[in-house]
């Protein structure tokens, strides 16, 4: 086993750092990820020390050397002003714009390793992508969408390869702020955060819009507790998810149109990219903070949504599963780019 090649993965995130591996077969190594603070408040060399204190501690625990590790990927979020550059970015101190963080890294794992070690990086969410593409299609070539509502919309999709669309600006898939179709939602074109006011997807279907479908809905349910509550608007919000699962009818409702909106959704991507998965990951679908009745029940929202939408050729064949990688997703899916762009 200490001779075989492995392809290691960092998934950097704003407070913590994970790190993942895959053997040349595409397999895991280990379910049990190094994680770290980032330390991005302590500048770019020491986020670059965590990573590498990441990779040499899942080298040790795992029993592998560093004459096995044949390429890393880096799963970071953008946007970025080239390929491993950052632009500006709202999750990282200002004094990381610019930051050329493909040379830094790629500088310390050659130090370390004592030779040049191919090294991809892209966006943390395609990345997510490609690690829960393979678990879904298993051996075969089939296209996946990844659709993952949190904070944000998180969306990918993953070719007959396994890589991601990264686009021509390293923009690509940002389905999240394509403009939902309001006339069949009754609802307003709410602003996103992203600054467009047409109506994102992602302003419907993550905690994002929230404050905007709970005062709708309270409109309709005046004497609600949560209409007379004194708490913030945010944490009226955040507690929506709990209550939809205690059968709230409120609450049930915001969240099957949150699942009607992303049916709709994945109709319109799947017919851009006729994918025969769907996986939608994301808190909704965490099996530790959600109730399988919850789950079931917005997947079938979600499909009964999608299907009338979609191709003849496509009902039917397109199958919406949940993801199921958790926190592996990021850092399994790094290590994959990396295998796969080596047989390139």
């Amino acid at each position: 086993m200490s001779g075989r090649r492995v392809y290691l993965g960092t998934d950097s995130g704003a407070t913590s750092s994970k790190t993942g591996g895959v053997w040349e077969d595409g397999t895991t190594i280990s379910t049990k990820l190094a994680q770290q603070s980032t330390n991005a408040d302590a500048g770019t060399t020491a986020v670059v020390r965590g990573w590498m204190e990441g990779v040499n501690e899942y080298l040790v625990r795992n029993d592998l050397t560093w004459d096995q590790v044949q390429g890393v990927g880096l799963a970071i979020p953008g946007p970025y002003k080239r390929y491993g550059v950052l632009d500006s970015t709202t999750n990282l101190p200002k004094n990381f714009e610019g930051w050329d963080f493909y040379t830094e890294y790629g500088g310390a794992l050659a130090e370390r390793a004592g030779r040049a070690i191919p090294l991809v990086v892209g966006n943390d969410g395609n990345y997510g992508g490609v690690a829960e593409a393979q678990h879904a299609r298993g051996a075969s070539k089939s296209s996946v969408v990844m659709l993952a509502p949190g904070t944000g919309l998180g969306c990918a999709f993953i070719d007959s390869r396994g890589l991601p669309l990264d686009g021509d600006t390293l923009n690509g898939m940002e389905g999240g702020h394509m403009a939902a179709p309001l006339h069949l939602l009754d609802t307003k074109a709410y602003p996103c955060g992203c600054g467009r006011t047409w109506g994102c997807v992602e302003v419907y279907t993550t905690i994002s819009g929230l404050p905007y479908l709970l005062a709708e809905k309270l409109a309709k349910y005046p004497d609600h507790f949560l209409a007379k509550s004194p708490l913030s608007a945010k944490e009226k919000s955040l507690s929506l998810r709990t209550l939809a699962q205690q059968g709230d009818p409120l609450a049930v409702e915001i969240f099957d149109f949150q699942a009607k909106v992303m049916g709709l959704h994945a109709a319109n991507l799947t017919m851009a990219f006729d994918a025969e998965f769907v996986v939608i990951g994301g808190g909704l679908m965490d099996h530790e903070s959600t109730t399988e009745a919850f789950r079931a029940r917005y997947l079938r929202v979600l499909r009964e949504n999608m299907e009338p939408y979609l191709w003849p050729a496509q009902r039917g064949r397109v199958t919406v599963v949940p993801a199921a990688l958790g926190d592996l997703s990021q850092a399994i899916g790094a290590a994959l780019v990396a295998l796969y762009q080596s047989r390139t």
